[in-house]
């Protein structure tokens, strides 16, 4: 059980624990430290199981959990154990126990998006967080995102992230994307340890973009630092128009906001004007495009955006 949203984060009832699968590229060195255990080096290693005792291996706090390692010619396929501390028992705790547990727990994490942060500034990657509730159409703006940004001789990594499959990894595999799947089991959002592990096996080029798609939710993933560089959420015209002040926390938090799927306007009932005077009554001068990921409308804006973001980030 997740101690500050309250989901079953990875080993909860329902869920299977979290899983990052590698499907391209899988060696690199660690984010914080260390290299990747990961990919083909030359022997055919069947399994490592490894148990972490809560002590300092390569930089950083495992927190005293444990992952088992797959080695040998396929991708990398850690299934990391549970990242939250609470106990999973369900128990009610007073509300001064409550709220420590939440500060140790985002705590934790601040401390580990700092180093991936840094790590990712070392060497000019520029890192997005992006954020929607299911249905808005990240798979489907990251897949054109991809496949067009690539045919231009940009480098692009995705960080996929679902309770369960690895069907949208697949997507972008397909666009030409290097990319790794983060399945959470019961898990409402990434966070810094998840994306962590995925940039280990992702291995990003130097002066690469990466997108990291979170699980789809509007609530816990604005309480995550993930070490993003910004923050964008993607809303679609098939969702309501008071979304923003529905979900103030989220597009808060935001750096850009997409509105997607603009070709089916004619056909529901969304005000994308009074849709974008709420975003900006939570978060005054909040960037907000309009897009549409399926007909290529607007994503000249969303790429100008990107490039706007990538100068300054490597000034």
């Amino acid at each position: 059980m997740c101690g500050t949203c309250g989901c079953a984060d990875g080993g909860g009832e329902g869920g299977g624990g979290t899983r990052i699968t590698g499907l391209t590229r899988p060696h690199a060195a660690h984010p914080n430290g260390g290299h990747a255990h990961g990919g083909h080096d030359g022997h055919d290693r069947d399994r490592e199981a490894h148990g972490h005792d809560g002590h300092d291996h390569d930089g950083h706090d495992h927190g005293g959990h444990g992952h088992d390692l797959v080695r040998g010619p396929g991708p990398l396929a850690p299934s990391a154990a549970a990242h939250g501390a609470t106990g999973g028992d369900g128990t009610a705790r007073p509300d001064g126990e409550t709220v420590t547990l939440e500060q140790r727990v985002l705590a934790k994490n601040e401390d580990l998006a700092a180093r991936n942060r840094a790590w990712l500034a070392e060497r000019d990657i520029v890192a997005m967080n992006m954020m929607s509730s299911p249905g808005a159409g990240k798979t489907t703006l990251l897949e054109r995102t991809v496949r067009e940004l690539t045919a231009r001789g940009r480098s692009v990594a995705v960080i996929e992230g679902d309770q369960e499959t690895t069907l949208d990894a697949e997507r972008i595999g397909g666009a030409g994307g290097d990319v790794v799947q983060i399945n959470t089991g019961a898990g409402c959002h990434l966070d810094a340890e998840m994306t962590r592990d995925a940039l280990t096996a992702l291995a990003p080029r130097p002066g690469s973009l990466v997108l990291v798609e979170n699980v789809g939710n509007l609530v816990c993933p604005a309480l995550f630092d993930l070490g993003e560089s910004s923050r964008v959420v993607i809303i679609s015209v098939t969702e309501g128009t008071d979304k923003p002040i529905k979900y103030p926390h989220m597009f808060a938090v935001a750096d850009l906001v997409i509105i997607n799927k603009i070709d089916l306007l004619p056909y529901v009932d969304f005000d994308p004007d009074q849709c974008q005077k709420y975003a900006a009554s939570v978060n005054p001068g909040l960037r907000v495009l309009r897009v549409s990921a399926t007909t290529g409308e607007g994503m000249p804006d969303w790429y100008g955006w990107l490039d706007e973001r990538h100068r300054r980030a490597v000034r």
